[in-house]
């Protein structure tokens, strides 16, 4: 069901989500959070969309900031999902234009779910310092995505200028299974050290930086960047041992080849993580994500516009103020 409330209040809101649920026609699901999503109007179905998918694993509340046009005369339109147009949450669309255009915790501060924790995403546009913004001084988690800003790398360079505890970004949610897959191959490794890593990623991709820090952290050897065609993502992973070359590999974009010295090739599945997948794993975690804040923290992006990605192709990371 899908309820329109042009030209109102966020307490006209409250009052009518409370009249829904009254009315027997939805599903009183206990609420373990509320997730508020800010974007902008016009792009807000593809982030309503995953979070209503997130949602059956995570029950929740959803309020969406769609902000409008600041231009027009100063107003406020919402919209109630709920049934199945809300997967397992209701939804709550908020358009506001004029001085209510800009985010704000006054916003939604009549819609929170009392006691319950507070999550925030911004879907497109991040903010200069997600931790004091309006929304993110009473966030538990700040969820931005880097890959969806003109320049990632710059939004990289931010998040690591203003990281702070409960900070996080869908870049680095995108590699778990990456990590995951180069922990266990690591594990079967033979005890030979490994010299260096090359990490094969799109010129654009803020997940092949943050891949490239992380096992530069964890390694402690010499990591390069080998410089792909822009939207292709991260394609492989190159472990150099004295023994040999063990080399992860993605061509397309489900189906990775891992080859090792001395053994058959193996073909792994190792799919591109939907923005469903992404969302739902922030949500299961409330507390920071430590790993994630050294590793951007060891960033120092900004170095990275001195050398053109196309014409060096490979990049020694230290370029990129990642300390040895």
């Amino acid at each position: 069901m899908i309820v329109d409330l042009p030209n109102t209040t966020t307490s006209a809101v409250a009052k009518k989500v409370q009249s829904l649920r009254a009315q027997g026609g939805v599903i009183a699901l206990g609420r373990v959070l509320t997730l508020v999503v800010i974007t902008k109007s016009g792009l807000e179905e593809e982030a309503i969309e995953a979070a209503n998918e997130a949602s059956r694993e995570h029950p929740c509340r959803i309020i969406v900031l769609a902000a409008g046009s600041p231009e027009e005369p100063t107003h406020l339109d919402a919209q109630i999902r709920v049934g199945g147009d809300a997967g397992a949450s209701e939804v709550i669309v908020l358009r506001g234009f004029g001085e209510l255009a800009e985010e704000s915790e006054s916003l939604v501060a009549a819609l929170l779910l009392p006691d319950a924790p507070i999550v925030a995403w911004w879907s497109n546009g991040a903010p200069a310092n997600a931790s004091q913004t309006s929304i993110g001084r009473i966030a538990h988690r700040r969820i931005t995505d880097s890959a969806n800003e003109a320049d990632p790398r710059w939004a990289l360079e931010n998040i690591r200028n203003t990281y702070r505890a409960g900070d996080t970004d869908l870049a680095w949610t995108r590699l778990t299974n990456w990590r995951i897959k180069l922990a266990a191959v690591l594990d079967q490794a033979d005890a030979t050290p490994i010299t260096a890593v090359t990490v094969e990623g799109a010129s654009d991709s803020p997940s092949t930086i943050l891949l490239a820090a992380w096992l530069r952290q964890a390694l402690d050897v010499p990591v390069n960047i080998l410089a792909d065609a822009p939207g292709t993502g991260i394609r492989g992973v190159q472990l150099i041992k004295t023994s040999g070359i063990i080399r992860l590999f993605r061509p397309g974009h489900t189906v990775a080849e891992l080859t090792q010295p001395g053994q058959p090739a193996q073909r792994i599945s190792l799919p591109r993580r939907s923005l469903r997948d992404c969302l739902a794993e922030e949500l299961r975690r409330l507390d920071p994500d430590e790993v994630f804040g050294e590793t951007v923290r060891s960033l120092a992006i900004s170095k990275m516009h001195q050398v053109s990605l196309q014409e060096q192709g490979i990049l020694d990371l230290e370029a990129f103020g990642v300390p040895a």
